[in-house]
């Protein structure tokens, strides 16, 4: 039965453990940019409108749903340095999950509450990552860019017919189908919620497109990266 202990654990999760547990994740994508002389790091906290940014971090509104590592593209000579990019948010959440763990076992930290949701959260973020598929936008988990990095032998954008077609960028199959699905249902849900808009009428409000604008930012970011220029 849920109860109001229960509230308070999730109150607590949603917006103290999960945010921690997404930087620790997010952690591992920066020292690594830091390890291969990255520039323009940026820590993104959340989603959303922006709250507040520092020098590397920027915090959005909705703190504690989703985050990113944005930095300028890295060119290491070698399929090592990429399968260490992509497992290093996996290294970093497995680090800190040991240590925690060890001292837990050692009865240097308490078990309670806090910390049993804890090392839940960022166990399930290694779950999560380890898995190998392709997210809605056409985004790898780390999980299918290693694997598509040991059994392609190239990154997840490796180039195709398309890109001797002259096109900007290409994705694998499985990629295209996943972001095609993306855009059919992102259309339907429209069409559903605004079943008598007409095409020039605004259908969504400031909020919602300021959050749209970062997400499309993000993915933009996101092909940056990803993009094979060697």
């Amino acid at each position: 039965m849920f109860t109001l202990i229960d509230l308070g654990r999730l109150i607590m999760s949603a917006l103290v453990i999960l945010p921690i547990v997404t930087v620790i994740r997010e952690s591992g994508y920066y020292l690594t940019a830091v390890l291969l002389g990255a520039s323009n790091k940026n820590l993104v906290v959340g989603s959303g409108p922006k709250l507040f940014s520092l020098k590397t971090i920027e915090v959005r509104r909705y703190f504690f749903m989703y985050s990113w590592m944005d930095y300028d593209e890295v060119n290491p000579k070698n399929r090592f340095w990429h399968g260490f990019i992509y497992a290093s948010p996996i290294l970093s959440c497995m680090i800190v999950a040991i240590i925690i763990n060890s001292l837990l076992s050692a009865s240097i930290l308490p078990e309670n509450m806090f910390w049993s949701t804890f090392m839940f959260y960022i166990f399930y973020f290694v779950f999560f990552d380890i898995i190998p598929v392709y997210l809605p936008d056409g985004q790898p988990t780390n999980g299918r860019a290693l694997f598509d990095l040991i059994w392609h032998g190239e990154r997840s954008d490796y180039l195709k017919k398309k890109q001797e077609e002259n096109e900007e960028r290409s994705y694998t199959d499985s990629q295209e189908e996943t972001m095609k699905n993306r855009d059919k249902d992102r259309q339907e849900r429209d069409d559903h919620s605004n079943p008598n808009k007409d095409d020039n009428e605004k259908s969504y409000t400031k909020e919602q497109e300021e959050t749209m604008e970062n997400s499309d930012e993000k993915e933009e970011d996101f092909s940056d990266h990803t993009r094979n220029d060697n």
